[in-house]
């Protein structure tokens, strides 16, 4: 006799059969838990992410006495607009801050109006000195600003173009490249080799299938090259200071390191208030391109 009739012999009859424990019940038990785990980690990261930025308001809003005081507290006590019209009136911040905003943009603009071109080819026509290009390009991240500021600052003062922000756009141009192109790579690969060759047929040149295949489906990438060239330039603090001498062409970057006060000290208040209003055009700009890092990403794709 098997033992499934035995089991069904020895329980009663009328008797409700035993009830197992649920497979599918465990696992969502244990997605549920995995998920929490993960929001829970997220939240530790935008917490430790947004803690410097929260502390950075609450200084800049503090008053002198609060900014001295030998117990700090987390939000002040007595909000003020001082430490804002101080930094103001101390440092030219408005014209730092366009030099920044000129400086970036053009850098941004042509950092990815170079690198299209060259990661397409880098890309679509493989070969030994395309494998070498991208091998350089990760081998140039590795340079120290140190290494190459001297050689830098010869070859600019030959040109006449030290202490000049279109000498510091080409710099930027220079060192933001090699990041750009290996971002735009990735891009450039996910465009199926289909929708060109589906161009070509219908009679579209090289140029053409760039303009109205390619370049449609790169823009989230595009627009995330363009963000990290402008976020770098506009930060960007090593160059801007070996470069411009002249207070009317330094950066934003640049004036922030004079807000000291006796020996040395850094007068907290003022520079707080100056870094806060430092960092709200780099905000607006990722707010104003964020939308366009998703959003028709396969647009380019029906209009070939």
């Amino acid at each position: 006799m098997s033992s499934t009739s035995a089991r069904v012999r020895d329980t009663p009859a009328g008797a409700p059969a035993p009830v197992r424990p649920a497979r599918s019940s465990r696992r969502t038990g244990r997605r549920a838990a995995g998920r929490a785990g993960q929001y829970l980690a997220l939240l530790c990261y935008v917490v430790f992410l947004a803690f410097p930025l929260l502390w950075l308001l609450s200084t800049a809003f503090k008053s002198p006495q609060e900014l001295g005081s030998v117990d700090p507290t987390w939000l002040p006590r007595h909000p003020t607009l001082g430490n804002f019209r101080t930094a103001i009136d101390e440092q030219p911040l408005l014209r730092s801050a366009l030099n920044s905003l000129l400086v970036s943009a053009v850098t941004a603009v042509i950092s990815v109006a170079v690198a299209v071109p060259a990661a397409y080819v880098m890309v679509r026509f493989r070969s030994m000195v395309s494998r070498l290009g991208t091998g350089w390009v990760l081998v140039s991240q590795m340079f120290p600003f140190v290494l190459v500021i001297i050689p830098l600052f010869l070859v600019l003062k030959n040109l006449h173009l030290v202490d000049s922000l279109p000498g510091l756009v080409i710099v930027y141009v220079v060192w933001n490249l090699p990041f750009a192109l290996w971002m735009l790579q990735g891009y450039v690969k996910a465009v199926p080799m289909s929708l060109e060759e589906a161009a070509s047929i219908d009679g579209c040149g090289r140029l053409r299938t760039l303009r109205s295949v390619v370049l449609p489906l790169l823009m989230p990438g595009l627009v995330a090259t363009l963000m990290f060239s402008f976020v770098t330039a506009w930060n960007e603090f090593f160059f801007a200071l070996v470069l411009l001498k002249s207070p009317e062409k330094q950066t934003m970057s640049v004036v922030l390191t004079h807000f000291l006060g006796a020996e040395g000290a850094a007068d907290l208040g003022p520079l707080a208030a100056a870094s806060v209003l430092a960092t709200v055009p780099s905000l607006l700009f990722f707010a104003f391109l964020q939308k366009r890092l998703v959003s028709g990403a396969m647009t380019g794709a029906v209009k070939g």
